[in-house]
């Protein structure tokens, strides 16, 4: 509830500033380097008809906010940073229960210990939002698995995943493991590899590609990443094609003895999560 909620308004907030930068001349990788997202997020944002909220009192508030929010950017420039954000969220439920949360966010860098902690922690609640009645099918036979690092990571070390993977029991999926650093070598390499090329890619997972009776079905995979916005790429065994390139999804179409894999690629765990669930949902439309 809480995170639809939430969600929901966040976005059409998104959308209204978006626009309106655009109209007044910004790039829109001006306009994601300022929300925190990419510019093909910002793209089909643009593209979209505003996110409902399911009251007009609600959209007039928000979009209110944006018209306000955008003017004062505009007037600052896209050169800009954010040093310091105040969250103030009151949330009323029934029986005249409140709560009320009243944070600074200040900016500062977690010590290597707290970083290491932060990131098992969002693994773990990426893993729960995987949602298998979308992505049942692209599971692969030996189970998947989310790797995720720090930023400058350069050893497999660094790079945090499930031992023993996520796999699919009984209809649900369950990881017997907690996320630990330094398990996963393969999905660990591949991720550090993009890293390496792009170090605002952070995360990765693994998904089964689609095939048919010949093998890959590689055209399908291209028509969904580009419907998406995403860029498309090959990783052979692994191995991660060229040398210099940002990478949304990765395909490893296999060889004897190999399983052919999708590698999924984002810039934090809840992000790849996100991703994960509309390239499944582009494959089947691709299909259809």
């Amino acid at each position: 509830m809480l995170g639809i909620i939430g969600d929901k308004w966040l976005e059409r907030l998104h959308q209204h500033v978006a626009k309106d930068l655009r109209t007044k001349g910004w790039s829109q990788n001006d306009i994601a380097d300022l929300l925190g997202s990419t510019q093909s997020t910002i793209s089909r944002q643009m593209q979209k008809t505003p996110s409902a909220l399911g009251a007009t009192a609600d959209e007039a508030t928000i979009d209110s906010w944006g018209n306000e929010l955008s003017q004062a950017l505009a007037n600052m420039g896209p050169d800009i940073q954010v040093v310091r954000q105040r969250l103030i969220v009151e949330l009323q439920f029934t029986g005249n229960h409140t709560l009320r949360f009243d944070k600074t966010l200040t900016g500062l860098d977690l010590d290597a210990g707290q970083e290491q902690r932060a990131l098992l922690r969002r693994l773990e609640w990426a893993a729960s939002r995987l949602d298998v009645k979308r992505i049942g099918k692209a599971v692969p036979a030996v189970g998947l698995n989310i790797a995720s690092c720090t930023h400058g990571a350069f050893s497999t070390e660094e790079v945090a995943a499930f031992p023993g993977r996520i796999t699919l029991v009984d209809g649900a999926l369950r990881h017997h493991e907690t996320p630990a650093f330094g398990t996963s070598k393969h999905l660990a390499n591949l991720l550090l590899a993009v890293h390496s090329q792009d170090e605002a890619k952070v995360a990765a997972l693994n998904i089964r590609p689609p095939m048919n009776e010949t093998g890959v079905e590689v055209e399908r995979i291209k028509q969904a990443c580009e419907q998406l916005g995403y860029t498309f790429g090959f990783a052979p065994k692994g191995e991660v094609s060229g040398s210099n390139g940002k990478h949304d999804v990765l395909l490893d179409e296999g060889a004897f003895g190999w399983e052919p894999s999708l590698y999924v690629l984002a810039h934090n765990p809840l992000e790849l999560v996100d991703r994960t669930h509309q390239i499944v949902g582009a494959l089947g439309e691709a299909a259809a």
